[in-house]
């Protein structure tokens, strides 16, 4: 049985110069979610692999 192993670090670097690919507003980093979220669009981008997913078809809709 494999181990989970636990989420990657995301590069602090890249968290700072990312932004919304919709509204190009700044990102909030979710660790526990393993998302990058953009309060302006509503959306919550994921992270895998520590690689951040920017691509509007792939965000959650934020329920708000």
């Amino acid at each position: 049985m494999e181990e989970r192993s636990q989420p990657r670090q995301v590069d602090p670097k890249l968290l700072e110069i990312l932004v919304c690919p919709v509204t190009k507003t700044t990102l909030e980093y979710d660790r526990a979610r393993q998302e990058l979220v953009s309060r302006a669009a509503k959306l919550a981008y994921p992270i895998r692999d520590g690689i951040p997913i920017l691509l509007e078809e792939e965000a959650r809709p934020l329920e708000e």
